[in-house]
């Protein structure tokens, strides 16, 4: 059974299906890298690129997470600025595709809600989730990434559990080898993917995968910030990262 699981808890890899990580670098400010059954992981560390303070990720045939939970959750989420700047794209990956599905980049926000409204097969897999894990999972997971193909602005449902959606937000090789400054609202993103009001914010994340397609990727990520007008001086601060 486990082993049939794994798909899906890569699929659920916010907060579930992740081994103990290692203890993160003091300049992390909580980050701290995740891996996942059964795949090797992608390298995480510390740099500058083009100037700037940045995480270099390395995937080669691998899939992990750097992740932060905030604690408390934030109530309240508004706009969303990162950056990163990618090496290459994969060939043949595709967010859409189950058995493509890697990304040269992805920001990864974990939000909370009432998982008792949700249908009773997606309730069973989470409740299997947090048995082989100790972690239960998200109630929504909304990734933006760069696909190689898929139009800017495409909306993706994860074919392994509906309750993690995708948005494209980079596309194809034009802008490749240079930073990608974005901002978006991340409430309006959230209610554009799931239709519904968002929860709590309870993590986010930063993910740069090849095992699907075989191959290899290294990209930076800058800072990840979320403003908005009810966040106070602390909660602003624990919603900055990945640079320290």
């Amino acid at each position: 059974m486990k082993t049939a699981f794994l798909p899906l808890c890569a699929a659920l890899l916010l907060t579930a299906c992740a081994t103990p990580p290692a203890p993160p670098p003091p300049s992390a400010e909580g980050w701290q890298p995740l891996a996942l059954p059964g795949k090797k992981a992608t390298l995480y560390r510390w740099t500058e690129k083009d100037g700037r303070r940045a995480l270099e990720a390395s995937s080669d045939r691998s899939a992990s997470i750097w992740r932060k939970r905030l604690e408390p959750s934030l109530e309240q989420v508004g706009e969303v600025r990162f950056s990163w700047w990618a090496q290459g794209l994969i060939p043949g990956a595709n967010v859409s595709d189950v058995d493509h599905e890697d990304a040269v980049a992805r920001v990864i926000f974990g939000f909370g809600g009432d998982i008792a409204r949700l249908p009773l097969k997606t309730r069973m897999k989470f409740e299997l989730a947090q048995a082989l894990t100790g972690e239960a999972p998200p109630y929504a997971t909304l990734m933006y990434v760069w696909d190689s193909k898929l139009p800017v602005g495409t909306v993706v449902i994860n074919p392994r559990s509906d309750r993690i959606r995708k948005i494209v937000v980079d596309s194809g090789p034009a802008e490749l080898r240079r930073w990608r400054d974005h901002q978006r609202d991340l409430a309006a993103d959230f209610r554009l993917a799931f239709g519904e009001e968002p929860g709590p914010l309870m993590s986010m994340a930063v993910m740069t995968d090849s095992d699907n397609s075989r191959a290899s990727a290294k990209t930076w990520y800058g800072a990840v910030e979320l403003k908005a007008p009810a966040l106070s001086g602390g909660e602003a601060a624990r919603a900055r990262a990945p640079a320290p």
